[in-house]
């Protein structure tokens, strides 16, 4: 039977541990998969709980900047106005400079910066100023704004509302009160048109007994490293930058109350300082780690999937040269048995039938014998017991006497063997291990060669070092496989499904035995046509260093 019509050795066992390999990948992808969501909701859990926090900040810092308006600056603004009663009809309106007099520093500040004080009738829409006088556009503004902005911000109960706006290319800080007429309603708008800039202490008023985020929540983090803020009127005019600015990772938007000013606020949370804001800190990105341990997994699969497929193919190969060996085996002994028999029955009928049996058997017996010593070696080499004990012997006589005797199994094939000697080519040698490295090429050659074919067998000296080659007439080796045919068991594809036995360790067992003598052997092009295989040994030194004192002079003869 064939190598291409035997069947593959069954191999479930091998398919259900490739099975449980590949489900194990897919069970560390599914795996970290679901780790790498898991750290996603995590993060996102986090960060929400940062914008959360960034959200409060931002609240608190209005918050307190507008706490710190009310009692710092506008307060007290509206208090002088009130204790100078410039509400009263008839009575004078005083100057900002002269309502600052006896206020605390903060007040004090803001009213001497201020352009002028007013009283403005809501019934009349008549406008007084003190101090100073607004300019034409300006002055529109003011008369157009208050009656809407008493409407709709000014409570009653507080007595006072701020308007922060940028007015004429100015920055503008209108701070009132509403004096009531006599019927109890809105009567007379007093106030003063500060300028913004003089509430430059009030942002960082208040810090550590109002921090941006509670202490319990920053495990007592000082506000200045916690986060940065910015304040702009309505206009989108920057008032105030804290000295630091953070990127805004963790930022949120909120505004002063409307009464205050309604001045927008952003603070952003200093990003480094996450991890103590939230319990049990940041979540740490495993994604790298994961896709390490990921890709070691799918590694070490791929090298157990890799290491089964060999060993499946270890195991055909191995069916392979068992049934090459028995089919080796079986011919040779059915032609010994047979012609064997023919001459114990008697069955010759001339002296050259007897001769030509009695040489079959010969033939057969010595085929025998080569495969034998073949296998013995496989076997010694498997368990690392192969010993030789080379020594100098010259190599003309040796290779001559290994085609003398491989010359009537090649002469049953209808091959020509021919021999192209070098005399005088001298190297430490095993003469078994050489015969046999010899009679395996020869082998080789005469099996997969055509009928008819001359084999030729060299040895020459070249670079210093023994060369044999076995030249033949046959397809040649292919130039992407003349390294895997010395690999055990191994045998080109084009000869698997051939007629053609073999067990495919006699390659094999010619390099290992070339490598113990120090040498290489390889496959190349033979001159011409066909293959060549080469087997290259050092030189007995003693005989290296005499052959350099002469040419080479060569024996060439014919072994058929």
């Amino acid at each position: 039977m064939s190598t291409a019509s035997r069947p593959r050795p069954p191999r479930p066992r091998a398919l259900f541990v490739a099975a449980l390999l590949l489900l194990t990948l897919v069970l560390a992808g599914v795996l970290a998969l679901q780790a790498h969501r898991t750290f996603l909701e995590h993060r996102a859990t986090a960060e929400r709980v940062l914008r959360d926090n960034a959200r409060l900040a931002a609240a608190r810092f209005a918050q307190r900047v507008g706490m710190e308006l009310y009692y710092s600056t506008f307060w007290p603004t509206v208090e002088a106005l009130s204790h100078a009663k410039a509400g009263a009809p008839g009575t004078p309106l005083p100057s900002p400079t002269k309502l600052a007099v006896g206020l605390d520093s903060t007040a004090a500040h803001f009213l001497k910066r201020a352009r002028y004080s007013f009283r403005f009738d809501l019934a009349t829409r008549r406008l007084e100023t003190a101090g100073g006088a607004p300019a034409p556009a300006a002055r529109r503004w003011l008369v157009d704004t208050l009656p809407r902005h008493v409407h709709a911000v000014y409570d009653p109960k507080e007595r006072l509302a701020a308007i922060v706006r940028t007015v004429d290319g100015a920055q503008r800080a209108i701070v009132y009160t509403v004096a009531k007429d006599k019927a109890g309603g809105p009567g007379t708008v007093l106030g003063v048109d500060g300028d913004p800039a003089a509430f430059g202490a009030v942002y960082t008023m208040g810090e550590e007994k109002f921090p941006l985020l509670p202490r319990p929540l920053t495990g007592g983090v000082i506000y200045d490293s916690l986060g940065s803020a910015i304040v702009t009127d309505v206009d989108g005019i920057e008032l105030y930058r804290s000295p630091v600015q953070y990127e805004p990772t963790f930022a949120a938007r909120d505004s002063v109350e409307a009464m205050m000013g309604a001045m927008p606020v952003h603070v952003a949370l200093r990003p480094d300082m996450a991890p103590k804001l939230i319990i049990g800190g940041m979540p740490r990105d495993q994604r790298p780690r994961l896709l390490i341990l990921l890709a070691l997994t799918a590694g070490l699969i791929a090298v157990a999937l890799q290491q089964l497929r060999r060993e499946y193919e270890l195991a055909r190969l191995r069916g392979d040269f068992v049934s090459g060996v028995s089919h080796e085996l079986r011919t040779p002994l059915a032609q010994i048995r047979m012609f064997s028999e023919t001459l114990l029955l008697g069955r010759v009928r001339s002296d050259e039938e007897q001769v030509r049996s009695l040489e079959i058997i010969d033939q057969e017996a010595r085929r025998l014998t080569h495969l034998v010593e073949n296998l013995l070696h496989f076997s010694r080499s498997e368990r690392q017991l192969t010993r030789l004990s080379p020594a100098p012997a010259p190599l003309a006589p040796l290779v001559s006497e290994a085609a003398e005797g491989f010359a009537p199994l090649a002469a049953a094939r209808g091959v020509t063997l021919r021999t192209e000697l070098a005399d005088g080519v001298v190297a430490l040698v095993d003469a078994d291990a050489l015969r046999q490295m010899l009679l395996n090429l020869l082998d080789n050659a005469v099996k997969y060669g055509p009928a008819g074919q001359t084999v030729t067998l060299g040895l020459s000296v070249g670079e210093g070092r023994a060369r044999i080659c076995v030249d033949d007439q046959g397809p040649g080796v292919p130039a992407a496989d003349r390294e895997r045919i010395w690999d055990q068991f191994w045998r080109l594809e084009r000869d698997r499904g051939s007629a053609v036995a073999g067990t495919g360790i006699g390659l094999s067992v010619v390099r290992e035995l070339v490598a113990l003598h120090g040498g290489r052997a390889w496959a190349e092009d033979a001159p011409g046509s066909g293959g060549r295989f080469v087997i290259e040994l050092p030189l007995e030194p003693q005989a290296h260093a005499a052959r350099g004192a002469g040419p080479l002079q060569a024996d060439a003869g014919a072994t058929a």
